[in-house]
Order: structure tokens, then C-alpha cells, then sequence
């Protein structure tokens, strides 16, 4: 009975453990709580995240990543007494990828990039956090995603709800909105959890597989095309292109082509100087300046004629600096690269550190609005106590935040604030820290405040006037030092008074070219006219630096590469513009709608994927303008190369529909050392049906002709055979059909595509479990068959091949093959099979592989049995013809058979040594 009731609660358990970890049930009817999995775009986030709902009450576990910790506490979640497992990714989960051989850049032409099937995988760096999501997601049956509140941020969540519900499709999801990692507001955001928004989530989806299509496209075709046409320059450059990154080099091109063409012009002006003791009051032409010199040393003699200056007009009214909006991304990645020194990669990677630990608010936002709701008061008061800005603080909280707002809000975050105070940072982090803070006291105070003097004068008929400040209040100035706004003297003037100038010159002058681009510029015209977003800003800008298309004069103006200017001057002289903004514009407007909901994500790719490929075909078609346009910047000439539409040469032509996966197409292939031909499916790893031709085969095409026989558009092949090796049946050049209608065909190369090949079987897989040489560890049992010698050596091996019996089992080339035993620890171990007998060294050493146990016996009249997709056909006389067994020496009439090619006897044409 004892026994009896123990098993009962073991299977009870086990039953309850099952459900748990491989079923993707609750355990909620096992202990009364519910486990709920929360997710975090970065283990710092998910850290402080944890913090704030458990009350730093809290165990934390290792997960696969070491990068990315499990932290487990308990909540009441939706009212539930909960055990709350909270955890991280690293970014993006799930990236676009083409699948299988077309990875490889040639496997096929660029062209058809834009069409062939791509898949979202999870990267090899990234597939221990998916491990632990996998682990952790069957225990629980609720899923809270805590990503960043943004495009990425929501294409990231759906990753990660993707990765869960393969597991545990039953499971419940919901979104938390996050602006700050404050205590507050992570409670606000599980009380308020929402569904996420697929959306948004699409939108990020169409943009990446466009720009994967996009980029690898006209990326891989003109590297391969530039590297020969400029093989002494770029035969080692990867020559990238980016729908964002393009415009973004064009921005730097035209401005330096704009100082490059400007032609300077001579202009004339006059001055009128007032000095009395230390203070002289300079008064500027009301005319500005002329570009006549004749005319300005006429006006100019008349004032001398009469130099006496009449003020007609006395001006005094207040004059105020407004403080700044509150502070939005683009402004924050502006402002420290003009006046902190700091890059704007660098600092959006250290405001997402300062978000992460808390610091301040969601780095990413577009608004420069306060909501109503947000307490501005408390946000100061976290600062009183600061040495620099503690005063200031207090002040603030005296008058009463005002702040100024500004006009853009994406209805997702609020500006950038601080969110808790500190005075620990080091270096860049304390300088961005400090920035933010700043901007935040001072766009909440009031404008800096003086009075403006403006005195109007007239000498002789020419109008003259100077202007003077007087600052009465610094206000946000005093806590924000990186606005200036200094006193301006002047002399106290009268209307109607008279006075007499201390100076009166003329002076010339030359019009100037604009400045190169600085980061800041260069920001603001991505910005204007739709160029990524604020997001993504500063990559598309390190992108074109890093690949050399750009470089920093001064460390602080964009300067044009040879290779740059060149690539842009290029694609300009084609008359596409794709240096221009217009084309991605017009996608980041879609993305928009896309979001909101008015337009489809799947209508907006293809438009976008007709679009950019009708741009590449008449790219290929007027590609040397480009090799003019870079011979003559890069100051050498291009290599002559014949063919324009390059993307037809290197085209890998499909044959047909795969029969395994039925998903990818066969194509056909040179081997690595260009000694033999095979087919092979794309979708290689995946599906690895292989066909390999013999080495009678010196070369192959697939033809643009279809096979009238088999149905589904199979494309026929033009073989070129070594000579004769195909006689009587066909000549040395031959176009024909390898899909099985061409019976003689497909048993003489041994290949039927109808029919899978063995080296998508078992076969294959259980090779590599095969121990060949002594090299590996462990000793190889070989089972040599001793067999008479053989006169006949074959030109070029490495050793001499065995001699041929009566149904000797043959490798591909042709020699006898070598029987050994499985001796690794497997469910094939002690079974024997026979291989090619050359050294695993040798170059020509063929793939042949068969079972032992799997051969046909001579006088047997089993079913018909398939090796390697060779057909074994039953003769009258009931022998197998296995073409991996030697010819029976002796023929029905009893004479000994000879080679149809050099005459001798002890072998066939087709393992003739003349082959």
C-alpha cells in the first residue's frame, strides 16, 4: 500500500513537471501563483526594472547568455499573487537573412536579390538568449514585453513574443510603455499594460527587409564590379551602398562641391566710427555693401563732402535670449557635438547607459512638449542638493517651472529629463548627464532679459546705424553656460543731436563660400528632409566614415573621400539622384503610414522593391559613367570590362524546383578547385540534395531552352564531354534534359533529378560518423580485399588503385573501393562500408559512400534498390547491373570483354585510364 501511494506521487510530479517545462502550461494549479515572464530590451533596464516591483527584494540566476541575467521575485500582477521572472535580450533577437547559398556573394546575380526569399533567423550571437527565453517561457503563461517604446523597440517585442509562442502558443501578452526607469513609472506601466502594436512592428519589418534587398544588392554588385575595374585600388574595398546612407554622403558632396565651384565676388562698404575716451561705437551701412566699386567711392565722397552725423532716431526697447525648449533627440545629439566635443553615436550609446541605470528619461523621443501629467516639481527638487546647480534649483521651485514648450510630439515619450539625481559620472557620461540637467533647469526658468539700444543716423543723405545692449536679468544663463549674451556699450544719444564721426572709411571685401558640414549640419539636413530617423541618425553617419567615403577635417568638418565623391558624382551623371534624399523620403513616409495604420505593409514593399530595382537595372546598363567618374578622382584608369549588364554574367541559372524541399530551386555549380560539376539546392543548409556529375563532364551550362518532354519549365543542359567519352550514344557536345526523360542520359552520368539524391538521405548523415584515417582519434579497422594485380594505372593518382574482381564494388573514379568499420560510438558502430581507397589528402579523391549490408547480391532478384540515386537494373539473365561493381570479365559468349576505347581488356570505356 506504502509502495502503492508513493509511485501515485511520483507520477503525480513527474506528470506536473511534464506539463510545466515541455508543454508550456501555467503552474498556477500547482503552488496557487502565477509565473509571468518579463523581457527587457537590456539587462541593465531589466535589472532596474526588477528593482523597482520587487522593492529590491530579489534573487537573481544565471540564464545561457552571461550577458544577460534572470531576476525572480514576487508581485501581485493583476491582482494574482505572481512569481514575476524578469530578463533581457540584446538589441534585436531576430535578423533578415537570404536563405541557404545565397548568402554567398556568388550565388547568384544581384539582380535577384530583390526578389528571392529571405528569412527572419535568430544570428548565432544571440541564440543563448534565445535558449533562456525557450527555457523560462514554458513555466509560465503570461508574457510581459518591457522593450523600448519605440519602432525598434516594438519590432524587438514581437521578436521576443515570436521566439516564445513557438514554444508556448497559448501563452497571453501584453506591453509595457516606459519613458523613465523610475519607481513610479514602472508601477504606472504594469497597472496600464496594453496589446502590443503590430503596426508599428510591421513597419520596422519592411524597412529591414528593404534595406537588406537594397543594400545587397547594389552593395555586392558594384564591389564585384569595381574591384576588377579598379583592381590595383579596390581589389580589397567593400564598396557598400544604403538607401540612407547614400543621401546622407550626398549632403557632404554637394556642400563641398558648393565651396569647390563658388567663385568669390568683390563688394565695397563704408563705416562710420564714433570713439569718446575708451568707447568707440562702430555704425554700419544701411546699404550693407555694393558690388559697384565706382558707385560706392561716389556715395562715399559725398559723406566726406559733409561729415557731420545727425541722429534721427533714438530706440530703446526690452530685448530678451529665449531659453530652450525642452530637449528632444536630435537636439541632444546636435548639441553635444557642437558644444560638448562628443560624437552623436557616442552619445546616444551613453544616454541609453544613463536611461538604463535610471538616470534620465527615454533618450529617443521626437517631443519637445511637457505632458500636463508630468510633475516638473519633483524632477527639481531631486537637485536642490547639487554644489553647481543646487541654487538655481531652488530658485526654480520658488518662481514656479515654466517651462517653454515646444511644437512636435509623437505621442510616445516626453523630452529628455533627469529622473534621479547623481553626482557619481565620470568623463562623458558626466558631461552628458550634466548637459541634460542643465537644459532641463533652464528651459523650465525664464528668457534672459535686457534692453536694446538702436541709434539711426544720416550723414549727408547716407543712413548709418548702431545698436547697444544692456542685460538687467542672466536667468536660465546663469545655469546654462553654453549660451552666450554679453553687454554691448554705446553712448547715450539724443534725437536731433549732431556730432562729428572720428571715422569714416570705405572698406572692401569678398563674398565667402559656406563652411563644410559639421556633424550638427549634417544632422539637421537628414533631419529636414526625412533621412532616417532620430534613431538612426548617428549610424547612417558612422556608416559613410567608417567605409571612407568621408573623412573629419579638423576633426569637426566632413570632408569627401576620392572613393565618395566619386561613387555620388557617378550615380548622378545616370540622372537617378540617388545621392538625393527624395527616394528614401518617399519610404520613410510610407513607414509613417504604415504605423498609423492607412497603408499596407506588404503594398509598401512591393512598391519599394520595383522601385529601387528599376534603378538598378538602369544602374548596370550605364555603369561605366561610374568607372569614369572614379578613374578620374581616383587618378587611374579603369580595366576595360566587357559586359555592362554584369548582373546577366553572373547570374546562377535555376534548372528546376527542388523534389526534397520543393521550396528552393537546383542550380548548377563549379566545385571549389573548378575540377567538376554538381546541382545543388539553394536552400543548402537546409536542404542538402546534391547531384554531382562524373569527371567525363568538362563543362556545363544550364541553357535558356525548356524540355518539351517534363512538365514544370525543367531547363535543359549543354554538357561539353572529354573527347569521345560518350560515343556511340552522344557526341562531345551535347544539350540535353538530366530530369529523367532522357533514360541513357541519366544512367550514364548517374544522375535523375526527378529523384532525390542520396546526399539528402540517411546515407550522408550518417557519414559524418564515419572514421576514415588514423589521423583521428581512435584505430580504424580496415577490411582490405586482396585481389590480382592489375597492369593498369591511372594517370594522376597517388598511389596505385586497386585491381578490378568480378563484382567488385567501385568508387567513382573508377579504382576499387576500400571496405572499413564504423568505429565511433553510434548506432552504426561495427557496420562496414566501402569508400573511395586515395588518401582524404587527395585532391581527386571522389565522395563516393555505400553500405556494405546495402548492396544487391549478383545472383539475387530483389525489388530494385537505389544508391546514390543510381538505378540498379535487373538484366534477362537476373543479375543486377550495379554500376558500382566491375564488369564481369567473362562474357555470355565466353570471350573477355574489351574497352570500346583503347581495346584492352580488364575493364570498360568508362573506367578506361584514357578517359
Amino acid at each position: 500500500m506504502f509502495l502503492k501511494k508513493n509511485e501515485t506521487n511520483l507520477w503525480v510530479i513527474f506528470k506536473n513537471v511534464y506539463r510545466i517545462h515541455f508543454c508550456g502550461y501555467s503552474n498556477k494549479g500547482l503552488n496557487g501563483r502565477m509565473r509571468v515572464l518579463n523581457v527587457a530590451e537590456k539587462n541593465d533596464a531589466a535589472k532596474n526594472i526588477a528593482g523597482h516591483l520587487s522593492g529590491g527584494n530579489l534573487q537573481r540566476r544565471e540564464g545561457f547568455s552571461k550577458f544577460n541575467k534572470i531576476y525572480e521575485f514576487n508581485h501581485t500582477f493583476q491582482g494574482s499573487p505572481s512569481t514575476m521572472i524578469m530578463t533581457s535580450v540584446s538589441g534585436h533577437l531576430l535578423g533578415y537573412e537570404f536563405q541557404g547559398s545565397y548568402r554567398s556573394w556568388t550565388s547568384c546575380s544581384p539582380l535577384e536579390l530583390f526578389h528571392i526569399p529571405v528569412v527572419k533567423e535568430c544570428p548565432n550571437d544571440f541564440i543563448n538568449i534565445k535558449k533562456t527565453l525557450v527555457r523560462e517561457i514554458r513555466s509560465c503563461n503570461t508574457l510581459v514585453i518591457w522593450t523600448d517604446a519605440d519602432r525598434e523597440g516594438e519590432n524587438i517585442g514581437f521578436e521576443i513574443i515570436d521566439v516564445c509562442r513557438e514554444v508556448n502558443p497559448r501563452i497571453q501578452v501584453y506591453r509595457a510603455i516606459l519613458s523613465e526607469i523610475t519607481r513610479p513609472s514602472v508601477q504606472r506601466a504594469i497597472s496600464s499594460l496594453g496589446p502590443p502594436n503590430k503596426n508599428i512592428s510591421d513597419a520596422v519589418d519592411v524597412r529591414s527587409e528593404l534595406d537588406l534587398r537594397i543594400g545587397a544588392a547594389f552593395t555586392r554588385y558594384q564591389t564585384m564590379r569595381l574591384q576588377k575595374v579598379f583592381p590595383e585600388v579596390l581589389a580589397k574595398s567593400l564598396i557598400s551602398y544604403g538607401s540612407c546612407q547614400f543621401p546622407t554622403l550626398g549632403f557632404v558632396v554637394e556642400r563641398y562641391k558648393d565651396i569647390q565651384n563658388f567663385i568669390p565676388e568683390n563688394f565695397w562698404k563704408i563705416k562710420v566710427h564714433h570713439k569718446i575716451e575708451n568707447l568707440d561705437v562702430e555704425f554700419s551701412w544701411q546699404r550693407v555693401r555694393l558690388f559697384d566699386e565706382v558707385l560706392c567711392n561716389i556715395l562715399y565722397e559725398r559723406c566726406q563732402e559733409n561729415p557731420t552725423a545727425l541722429v534721427l532716431k533714438v530706440t530703446k526697447k526690452p530685448k530678451s535670449k529665449w531659453r530652450p525648449v525642452p530637449l528632444d533627440t536630435i537636439e541632444l545629439e546636435k548639441a553635444a557635438s557642437r558644444k560638448l566635443g562628443i560624437n552623436a553615436k557616442e552619445t546616444m550609446k551613453i544616454a541609453e547607459k544613463l536611461y538604463s541605470q535610471g538616470f534620465i528619461s527615454y533618450p529617443r523621443t521626437e517631443t519637445n512638449i511637457f505632458p500636463k501629467e508630468l510633475n516638473l516639481s519633483n524632477l527639481v527638487q531631486l537637485h536642490v542638493q547639487d554644489n553647481n546647480w543646487g541654487d538655481f534649483a531652488q530658485s526654480v521651485l520658488i518662481n514656479g517651472p515654466t517651462p517653454r514648450q515646444g511644437k512636435k510630439s509623437d505621442q510616445a515619450h516626453p523630452p529628455i529629463h533627469p529622473t534621479k539625481y547623481t553626482n557619481g559620472l565620470q568623463d562623458r557620461e558626466r558631461k552628458v548627464y550634466e548637459y541634460v540637467v542643465r537644459h532641463f533647469l533652464a528651459c523650465l526658468s525664464k528668457d534672459a532679459e535686457g534692453e536694446e539700444t538702436i541709434v539711426n543716423i544720416e550723414i549727408n543723405g547716407e543712413k548709418f546705424l548702431a545698436n547697444g545692449l544692456r542685460i538687467i536679468a542672466l536667468n536660465y544663463l546663469e545655469v546654462y553656460p553654453y549660451d552666450k549674451w554679453s553687454n554691448k556699450q554705446i553712448h547715450n544719444y539724443d534725437q536731433g543731436q549732431s556730432f562729428m564721426p572720428t571715422g569714416l572709411e570705405i572698406v572692401d571685401g569678398q563674398t565667402s563660400p559656406p563652411n563644410l558640414l559639421t556633424e550638427a549640419d549634417l544632422i539637421s539636413l537628414m533631419d529636414k528632409h526625412g533621412i532616417g530617423t532620430d534613431a538612426t541618425h548617428a549610424e547612417h553617419i558612422e556608416t559613410i566614415k567608417s567605409r571612407l567615403y568621408v573623412g573629419l577635417e579638423n576633426n569637426k568638418y566632413f570632408v569627401p573621400g576620392e572613393l565618395g565623391i566619386g561613387l555620388v558624382e557617378g550615380y548622378d551623371n545616370m540622372g537617378f539622384e540617388m545621392s538625393k534624399p527624395h527616394l528614401r523620403a518617399e519610404l520613410e513616409a510610407d513607414l509613417k503610414k504604415i504605423c498609423e495604420g492607412t497603408k499596407s505593409p506588404l503594398v509598401v514593399l512591393r512598391e519599394q522593391i520595383a522601385k529601387y530595382k528599376d534603378v538598378f537595372i538602369k544602374t548596370t546598363e550605364q555603369v561605366e559613367k561610374l568607372d569614369q567618374s572614379l578613374g578620374k578622382y581616383l587618378r587611374t584608369q579603369p580595366v576595360a570590362f566587357l559586359n555592362n549588364a554584369q548582373h546577366e554574367s553572373m547570374a546562377v541559372k535555376n534548372i528546376r524546383k527542388c523534389p526534397v524541399c520543393k521550396q528552393t530551386n537546383l542550380v548548377l555549380k563549379k566545385k571549389q578547385n573548378n575540377q567538376g560539376f554538381f546541382i545543388s539546392c539553394t536552400g543548402f543548409p537546409t536542404c542538402r540534395n546534391t547531384y554531382w556529375l562524373p569527371p567525363s563532364v568538362i563543362d556545363a551550362q544550364v541553357s535558356d531552352n525548356i524540355c518539351s518532354e517534363c512538365s514544370g519549365g525543367i531547363k535543359l543542359v549543354k554538357f561539353q564531354f572529354s573527347a569521345r567519352s560518350m560515343r556511340p550514344h552522344y557526341p562531345d557536345t551535347y544539350e540535353g534534359c538530366i530530369n529523367g526523360c532522357d533514360s541513357t542520359l541519366c544512367e550514364i552520368l548517374q544522375v535523375n533529378m526527378s529523384r532525390s539524391s542520396s546526399s539528402s538521405s540517411s546515407t550522408q548523415r550518417s557519414n559524418r560518423n564515419v572514421i576514415t584515417t588514423n589521423q583521428n582519434s581512435g584505430h580504424t579497422r580496415e577490411n582490405n580485399v586482396r585481389l590480382p594485380m592489375n597492369n593498369l594505372s591511372r594517370p594522376g593518382s597517388s598511389q596505385n588503385p586497386q585491381p578490378l574482381n568480378n563484382d567488385q564494388v567501385c568508387c567513382q573514379c573508377g579504382n576499387a573501393a576500400k571496405l572499413l568499420t564504423v568505429t565511433r560510438e553510434t548506432a552504426n558502430k561495427g557496420r562496414q562500408f566501402y569508400g573511395c581507397p586515395k588518401p582524404i589528402s587527395a585532391n581527386d579523391r571522389c565522395t563516393f559512400f555505400l553500405w556494405a549490408d546495402d548492396q544487391p547480391m549478383p545472383t539475387a532478384g530483389p525489388p530494385n534498390t537505389q544508391f546514390n540515386n543510381r538505378n540498379n537494373h535487373q538484366n534477362n539473365n537476373g543479375q543486377m547491373n550495379n554500376p558500382y561493381r566491375a564488369r564481369n570479365n567473362q562474357s555470355n559468349s565466353g570471350g573477355q570483354r574489351k574497352c570500346g576505347l583503347c581495346k584492352q581488356p580488364g575493364h570498360t570505356r568508362r573506367n578506361c585510364p584514357q578517359n
